[in-house]
């Protein structure tokens, strides 16, 4: 990470010298450092909400469960951790979040399974190679519900909201197998395997019961006949409430964007509802569990604050330089010979330094050229399929106080290059 604010630091004092924009550095910088703290103070509070639903599923041994279901996957993708782990469930739910489109609930999960990731790391302050393959794959952006977008799309009047799904699931596809492509293989080369931390606790080979003396994952207690029988009928309930909810709501959203909007947010309710219900059906005291994950929370959205300061400053100064358009003025011929318009040049090169300023970027271009124009679809597709890397790099790594990223950072950009270049392969062949 140091050598990335370098490289953004100089680059930019550098451009803006010499362009004369030194004034608009600065105005740029200290509003991004104030941002920074915006952002920190507004995750709290769902944080807190998120890491309390985490401790309740934790104490009622669902997350030891879920770990242990999953162990034929992440035994191949993360051998360094142990059957079992805590950390596998947060990233499950985590990458879950983020598939179904809603980042404020993967924000929790990912900085809890960074924090579970970090107990096993024997040098603290150095990213793991779990670590590094955990954030190459979040900022790949597994998507299959790009919500937001689509959103945004209805808003702009697209004729074809909906019309981004099957690109962003090809890009998403794309960028997700090229990140932890590079990230395995960037774990083998000579300088990131000779940093590469030691494991404090090293998998049980044969172990009967894998989440027996790991930390952090009780065993999960036994049912409670009574509040299951009432958990039961709750859930019936609910489900037919939703579904006459949905059905009531289908004649009043427009189309398919409107049942995706609806699909969400019951996806979110049910995030929040279920697992306070599930606890309860198994005897965890709900309430002191929530509110002992939520402490946490709290406690972690402070101390990330730093990290999102200095990368997000960092990135603003880049942007309000010009060097972000000096860019992609050199980039444009070479873009232009692979099908990639220039206009949509920008888009690409913001997105993994801002999100904001992406979005943005994305609602300027769609209404000069239309929603549903080649170049409309292409920069929804950018939005929809790819993440903003730094800003998930700061967030998390400041989580766990990570000062060496290791190769996480190349893993991660390749992964959005990818992704740009599957856009563009899907837009030319689905909507050309």
């Amino acid at each position: 990470m140091e050598a990335v604010l370098l490289v953004l630091v100089l680059a930019a004092a550098a451009v803006g010298l010499a362009t004369g924009r030194v004034e608009a550095m600065g105005t740029e910088t200290l509003e991004a450092a104030r941002g920074a703290v915006r952002i920190a103070l507004e995750l709290i509070g769902v944080m807190a909400l998120f890491l309390g639903l985490v401790e309740v599923l934790k104490q009622a041994g669902l997350l030891g469960s879920l770990a242990r279901a999953l162990r034929p996957v992440f035994r191949r993708l993360f051998p360094d951790v142990p059957d079992g782990h805590p950390a596998l469930a947060a990233m499950t739910l985590n990458i879950g979040a983020n598939m179904l489109g809603l980042a404020n609930a993967a924000t929790p999960f990912g900085i809890k399974a960074m924090e579970q990731l970090d107990r096993l790391n024997g040098r603290k302050g150095t990213a793991t190679d779990a670590m590094c393959l955990f954030l190459a794959i979040n900022t790949s952006s597994v998507a299959l519900l790009p919500t937001g977008t689509i959103g945004l799309r209805v808003a702009l009047d697209s004729a074809d909201p909906v019309g981004i799904l099957f690109p962003t699931w090809i890009a998403t596809s794309l960028s997700t197998l090229t990140a932890i492509t590079a990230a395995l293989l960037l774990a083998r080369l000579g300088p990131f395997r000779r940093s590469r931390p030691p494991v404090v606790v090293a998998p049980a080979a044969g172990a009967a019961d894998e989440t027996a003396g790991t930390p952090d994952v009780p065993q999960a207690p036994p049912w409670r006949p009574g509040r299951a029988a009432v958990a039961a009928v709750l859930v019936v309930v609910l489900g037919i409430l939703a579904v006459r909810w949905a059905l009531g709501a289908a004649g009043d959203a427009a189309g398919e964007s409107g049942a995706l909007e609806r699909l969400s947010s019951l996806v979110l309710l049910a995030v929040i509802v279920l697992p306070l219900v599930y606890g309860w059906s198994r005897g965890v005291r709900v309430y002191e569990a929530l509110v002992e994950g939520a402490r946490e929370g709290f406690q972690v959205a402070v101390r990330i604050i730093p990290y999102l300061v200095a990368i997000l400053a960092a990135v603003a100064l880049f942007r309000g330089s010009g060097a972000m358009e000096l860019l992609a003025r050199g980039l444009s011929p070479l873009t232009d010979a692979v099908g990639f318009p220039a206009e949509a040049l920008p888009m690409a090169l913001v997105r993994p330094l801002s999100g904001s300023g992406a979005m943005g970027l994305m609602v300027e271009t769609m209404k000069t050229h239309g929603p549903d124009s080649f170049i409309g679809y292409l920069v929804s597709t950018l939005m929809g399929s790819t993440e903003t890397t730094f800003y998930v790099l700061a967030v998390y790594g400041g989580a766990v106080g990570l000062r060496r990223a290791r190769h996480a950072v190349p893993a991660c950009l390749a992964g959005d290059l990818a992704g740009v270049i599957g856009a563009t392969l899907a837009c030319h062949l689905l909507l050309s």
